[in-house]
């Protein structure tokens, strides 16, 4: 223990092991994105920016990984805000997260299952004679506004929510609440005052969180993407395992590209929890 506390660089040694392996990939995808015939080049890097398919893939990926995102924590924080004191006893708290012990994949085939123009709706729209046959069923999945991917995300992303937001809502006294309801706060007020400074910054961390991982997930946009526009990680996958070695540096640049990104938004949002809280631990707003 007083080797610790002597030595608090100690800590980290487990986290800077554990990222020896990704940042050693980051780090050859980085090489082999920037070497070249002729030595050190970034010709990779201007063929993405000179490419269709790539900026379509790209717009594409951000649009569907950020909408999605939001979303989820809408319905999360609706969720644990409006059932957190439901969600105190066991059953209906294990039930929410029942989502989070499958795969995305499976997710994924449950969508197809319920949504598809075969599925479980269109079955029942035919039934009830609401539409004349599946094919006149809207499509949900495999589809260019990449419908099929939100709703496989939004529906697992919830419940991690709901878990990141459950514990700061249990920490919230009720007397918090009742003190604005006594000085003619209604609940917009009550949300204002009393749960966002809380879950502020909770909030955030589970955007960062949700969002690196959906726009770089490579198996629900394959599963029930289209082939265009694709999700920026199965673009990469086809550039990395086509039959052209040309290929290959643009998926080591796209993947890189999206990996830096994704470091500088993390970044500039640690920097502004970092400002709030040093803002609050000296007494200022």
């Amino acid at each position: 223990m007083k080797l610790f506390k002597n030595n608090p660089w100690i800590l980290l040694f487990p986290s800077l092991l554990f990222m020896i392996i990704p940042m050693y990939g980051l780090a050859i995808a980085v090489l082999e994105s920037t070497t070249g015939t002729m030595g050190f080049t970034l010709a990779s890097y201007r063929q993405l920016l000179e490419s269709d398919r790539f900026l379509s893939s790209i717009l594409f990926s951000l649009r569907t990984s950020f909408i999605a995102t939001i979303l989820a924590l809408l319905v999360g924080l609706i969720i644990t805000r409006s059932f957190s004191h439901y969600l105190e006893r066991n059953l209906p708290r294990l039930s929410l997260w029942l989502p989070m012990i499958f795969p995305h994949f499976v997710w994924g085939y449950v969508i197809i299952l319920i949504f598809s123009e075969t599925g479980l709706f269109a079955q029942m729209f035919v039934s009830m004679g609401l539409i004349a046959n599946t094919g006149d069923f809207p499509i949900l999945t495999r589809d260019s506004a990449g419908m099929g991917i939100l709703l496989t995300y939004i529906w697992k992303e919830v419940p991690f929510v709901v878990l990141m937001l459950f514990p700061v809502y249990s920490a919230i006294p009720q007397s918090y609440y009742d003190l604005v309801e006594t000085l003619g706060g209604n609940r917009w007020e009550q949300f204002k005052t009393v749960d966002w400074p809380h879950i502020q910054s909770v909030l955030i961390e589970t955007f960062f969180i949700i969002f690196a991982f959906t726009l770089t997930a490579y198996e629900v946009p394959a599963l029930i993407g289209t082939n265009f526009p694709e999700m920026v990680s199965v673009l990469s996958y086809q550039w990395f395992y086509s039959g052209s070695w040309d290929d290959r540096p643009l998926a080591f640049a796209a993947m890189t590209s999206i990996s830096l990104f994704i470091t500088l938004t993390a970044f500039l949002g640690y920097m502004y929890l970092n400002r709030k809280r040093l803002r609050a631990m000296r007494g200022r707003l």
